[in-house]
């Protein structure tokens, strides 16, 4: 189907410069009003910070038995929707304004696509909406974009945590998750976003079963026991066994792989043996292990696993 396709921009080396040049000049005057929460796309923050942050949580309402309500949002099409006229009043609204955002608008100005199929090309047609897919500068525009949408869905519900509130759809009760839901899908729709239904899922973090009704529109949102997020598996119950076990399964496999394309060739040195073992295993053995809580099984799944006593 179309709808699963989406256009990828192709850029000539001194245009692929040209932007990477406009990125930084727009980063130095956004990226100190960034909101803290956002993490994309942004130097020193990546998805380590969230899931550490989500870890931390689940931690402390698990200790005192306090219950968490979750909301994993998904938008439809996200990069192809960004209304450009929105996008450049959000710009001027976050101080890029004069001959920088002129320059960015010209890389938009008489935009075509065109549809590929078995080597024959369609004819050019306009394109008004949406960023560059494969462009250096749209991760940015597309961060400033949806933090204004996040600032403007903000309300006084949020979750008290360490002396911080957390307002990020993540909150003490169903009904202030819901409330801020509603005004998050006002704001995306406001600017042209959709939230995707079908892919957007509540959890409830709580040590008995709960109910978490929510939905946007007439459209429910499914509650599940465990949702795989930033790549990391979380469950309703809090516990993390599932998501070792997943770890241990994925490095098991590169190690089976490794051993047979690696570390029987004796053309290959010990030192790229070792260099590829480092980049390949040790990486997919170990991603998210910040919010790890060890226990006495973990530990021995990991030496089970490393051969070491």
């Amino acid at each position: 189907m179309c709808a699963n396709y989406r256009g990828i921009t192709l850029l000539s080396l001194p245009g692929k410069v040209y932007s990477k040049m406009l990125e930084r000049r727009v980063r130095l005057i956004v990226e100190p009003r960034i909101e803290e929460e956002q993490c994309g796309f942004r130097p020193g923050r990546g998805t380590t910070d969230q899931l550490f942050t989500l870890s931390r949580i689940k931690e402390g309402a698990w200790e005192y038995a306090h219950p968490v309500y979750m909301c994993f949002v998904d938008l439809e099409k996200a990069y192809d929707q960004v209304r450009r006229e929105k996008l450049w009043e959000v710009l001027r609204e976050y101080g890029v304004r004069g001959s920088l955002l002129g320059a960015i608008q010209s890389l938009y100005a008489q935009s075509e696509s065109c549809v590929r199929v078995l080597g024959s090309k369609s004819k050019a047609f306009p394109v008004g909406v949406g960023l560059r897919l494969g462009c250096a500068l749209s991760p940015i525009l597309f961060v400033v974009f949806m933090d204004r949408i996040s600032r403007r869905s903000r309300g006084e519900e949020s979750l008290q945590f360490g002396g911080l509130r957390i307002s990020s759809l993540l909150f003490a009760s169903v009904c202030d998750l819901q409330l801020s839901l509603e005004r998050f899908a006002v704001e995306c729709e406001a600017v042209g976003m959709r939230i995707s239904t079908s892919k957007s899922e509540a959890m409830v973090l709580s040590r008995k079963p709960m109910d978490c009704l929510l939905q946007v529109g007439m459209c429910p949102y499914p509650q599940v026991k465990e949702f795989k997020y930033l790549g990391v598996l979380f469950t309703s119950e809090g516990k993390m066994e599932c998501e070792f076990g997943r770890r241990i399964g994925a490095a098991g496999a590169v190690f089976h792989s490794l051993y047979r394309t690696v570390v029987t060739k004796r053309e290959l040195s010990r030192k790229a043996k070792l260099s590829i073992y480092r980049s390949i295993f040790v990486p997919t053995l170990t991603y998210g292990y910040e919010g790890w809580v060890m226990t006495e099984r973990t530990k021995e799944w990991l030496a089970s696993l490393l051969g070491v006593g």
